[in-house]
């Protein structure tokens, strides 16, 4: 156990997998079948491997999800449900973000306000309270500052990597400088240091550059990142720009960062033309499984084989996410880790027959 306030790596231990399901009432109501297969099958891989909490809009019929995950062979002895109602679907931003201070699990419930008031969020920014009211997870700690949990990546020992452009844009928090945020990220999370980039964005990305769309910590000593190799893409010079910022960051022990570089898929767009963030640094660490996003992509079985290099100790299994970037968004904008001691599985849950209370 940690002695000191820390943000733990994705690979730290957790007790579930929180996702928030796609309704009617969301940006999702045109493409809502389409997106459900996503779902479907996230919630059916990752049942078998570990606990998922899944929060449903109201307006969501139970009965009928139920059948269809059985349909799928899921596991729902590990899914525990909770009716609550959400604007929108991407819990990796509006979830909790679980510390450790003196060796206790905390969560932390930031201000999410759409990514810079983009969209509505009202009802997702209650997410995290009315979850603690429920007694399903630990207690929250309301935070006033608006963060995001795609926007940060941690090694667990302290060191943060982060985008520019989202942390220090002023849709967030006003005009706030580096030091600032930092002096923040030190007091809430416990980050000692702090790598900024200062390129990289994909194109229909909501949330302005992400760092879960672009890079990725596998290890305390590896990154695994977004590269682009068509001089005639337009992603080219900012990815190749920040692969050059990548190898210039050193570990807490001084030497470089061992690169894994991502393939680079084919431009995907939607139906009115505009391009799509297609990318694999969105993947999702779980204890024992590693999901990557793929997109029907002759590229994803090169991703998913560099995946597991990085992770030669988990299993690896694709997820189809062509329709999530269909909302400019991917497999880790969805689902959000919830890290042990977090969840209290004998809380005020939905009630299925034959399977929990």
């Amino acid at each position: 156990m940690t002695d000191h306030l820390v943000l733990p790596a994705e690979w730290h231990q957790q007790d579930a997998i929180l996702i928030t399901w796609p309704h009617a009432l969301s940006a999702w109501a045109a493409n809502l079948s389409f997106v459900e297969l996503s779902y479907i099958d996230l919630t059916t891989t990752l049942s078998h491997y570990q606990d998922m909490i899944i929060q449903l809009h109201p307006s969501v019929d139970l009965e009928k999800l139920l059948r269809k995950l059985t349909q799928s062979e899921a596991n729902l002895s590990k899914c525990h449900f909770v009716v609550l109602a959400s604007n929108d679907t991407w819990a990796r931003d509006h979830g909790p973000i679980g510390v450790l201070d003196q060796g206790m699990t905390k969560l932390l419930d930031f201000t999410f306000n759409g990514w810079g008031n983009k969209f509505e969020a009202q009802l997702d920014n209650q997410l995290n309270r009315a979850m603690a009211d429920l007694g399903l997870v630990v207690a929250t700690t309301s935070i006033d500052w608006v963060l995001e949990g795609g926007s940060l990546e941690s090694d667990g020992q302290g060191t943060l990597l982060t985008t520019s452009a989202c942390l220090l844009n002023t849709n967030r928090n006003g005009k706030v400088s580096r030091a600032q945020v930092e002096e923040r990220m030190a007091s809430c999370l416990g980050a000692n240091r702090m790598l900024w980039l200062e390129s990289g964005a994909l194109e229909g990305d909501d949330t302005d550059a992400h760092i879960d769309t672009l890079a990725r910590f596998a290890s305390v000593s590896t990154i695994i990142y977004q590269g682009c190799t068509d001089p005639l893409d337009s992603h080219y010079a900012s990815l190749v720009q920040m692969k050059a910022e990548l190898a210039a960051f050193r570990t807490n022990d001084g030497v470089a960062y061992d690169l894994i570089e991502l393939p680079w898929p084919s431009a995907k767009f939607a139906a009115d033309g505009h391009r799509l963030p297609a990318t694999y640094a969105n993947f999702l660490i779980t204890n024992k499984l590693v999901l990557v996003p793929t997109y029907d992509d002759p590229m994803d079985i090169l991703a998913i084989e560099l995946v597991q290099r990085a992770f030669p100790n988990h299993f690896i299994r694709g997820i189809n996410a062509l329709p999530l970037i269909e909302e400019h968004g991917s497999l880790h904008c969805i689902t959000m880790q919830l890290i042990e001691g977090s969840v209290n599985f004998k809380g005020r849950f939905e009630s299925l027959p034959g399977t929990m209370g």
